[in-house]
């Protein structure tokens, strides 16, 4: 019986835990993880970030921005430390940034365009979680895991009701 209602507990948690994540991403909000200690102590590596989009016009010299750095899509959370507006275009912006954990400002300027937007909320420890569930083998464990738990949850009460019918058959 409480191993019945443990397993109803977890489904509920775990359903609760998915609406709000898809409520964030329907909002606009992105998650990333932290995957390395520049920017530590305040983003810790293996934390959850949720990133809001932000207009560029209102970034300011101290915001901390998470950002397209490269080619390979790679996202960076870093802080700004000087905004540098084109000579040709004002509308053209660029971004020196720097990790709070390092002690010199990245080589390469971010573009505007760049920018996915800013950290509004971290939950450490989470993002090590997250990441691994979204790759193999971890999103195949998830996924058995999810189905068990259902399975634990309403199996039990389906197969308890067909022995009372086949009892009051037999009768």
């Amino acid at each position: 019986m409480w191993c019945s209602r443990l397993a109803s507990t977890a489904v509920m948690i775990i359903a609760l835990c998915a609406v709000v994540l898809v409520g964030l991403r329907l909002a606009g909000f992105r998650t990333f993880t932290v995957m390395s200690g520049s920017m530590e102590p305040n983003y810790p590596v293996g934390a959850m970030i949720y990133v809001k989009p932000v207009n560029y016009y209102d970034l300011k010299t101290g915001d901390v921005i998470s950002y397209v750095a490269s080619d390979d899509k790679t996202v960076v959370t870093h802080r700004i430390v000087e905004i540098e507006v084109d000579k040709q275009d004002s509308n053209v912006w660029r971004f020196k940034t720097k990790g709070d954990a390092n002690d010199v400002a990245d080589s390469k300027l971010v573009h505007y365009k760049n920018v996915v937007g800013t950290p509004v909320a971290v939950i450490p420890l989470i993002g090590y979680f997250v990441h691994n569930i979204q790759q193999p083998p971890g999103v195949y464990i998830a996924l058995v895991v999810g189905t068990l738990l259902l399975a634990w949850t309403f199996l039990p009460g389906t197969l308890e009701g067909r022995r009372k019918t086949a009892r009051k058959s037999v009768a």
